[in-house]
């Protein structure tokens, strides 16, 4: 599947250049050091936009680094994604409507993070502090949200399990599903657009 522009760093500013050698070692051409996934982590948070290269062949492998990162921040209890999530994700792999997935987790996390950031201002601005609490429930109903999204992705309901007879779409028409995901995607924007207005 190709990247998608979104990939490529953005903004005037080039992307900082990281090398990953055969002895998995990571060096910031930028800082002339060797560096960590802790490290790249701490970019990321930062804003810092960077590009990892394998050091032989040139590759661009930034996407598995980022990868990485996020398997490693899960396994020290940084718990982001729920298992169903990871389940339902996974069965995308080599699905019809894969090409479909990408461009859709993209949008839904930046109005994820458009609603928190202009929650947390409001907040700020009015009370001068950030309760936590309202921030955690916000966040539970985002997630359901976007677990409640995928399910309405998924071609075989939210069970995820293949019909025992499928029907085979009529030949040379649309196929229904897309149709239907249309329209799915239309209304959770529309209910996004209504959280996001709730938060400001």
């Amino acid at each position: 599947m190709a990247n998608s522009t979104s990939d490529q760093p953005t903004g005037g500013k080039k992307p900082v250049v990281v090398k990953k050698y055969a002895n998995r070692r990571l060096y910031n051409t930028a800082t002339s050091s060797y560096v960590t996934l802790d490290h790249l982590c701490q970019m990321v948070k930062d804003n810092v936009e960077f590009v990892v290269y394998d050091a032989k062949s040139g590759e661009d492998i930034t996407r598995s680094v980022l990868t990485q990162i996020i398997v490693e921040q899960e396994q020290k209890g940084q718990n982001l994604l729920p298992i169903s999530f990871l389940r339902q994700l996974i069965s995308f792999y080599g699905d019809s409507v894969q090409f479909l997935v990408p461009g859709y987790l993209e949008q839904a996390m930046v109005a994820f993070a458009r609603n928190q950031e202009q929650m947390r201002k409001s907040l700020r601005a009015t009370f001068g502090i950030f309760p936590f609490g309202q921030f955690e429930e916000m966040g539970k109903q985002n997630m359901a949200l976007f677990e409640q999204a995928l399910k309405m992705l998924s071609p075989y309901g939210a069970g995820g399990a293949k019909p025992a007879t499928p029907e085979a779409p009529p030949p040379a028409a649309e196929d229904p599903r897309l149709k239907r995901l249309e329209t799915q995607l239309e209304a959770l924007t529309q209910q996004l657009d209504v959280l996001t207005k709730k938060g400001s």
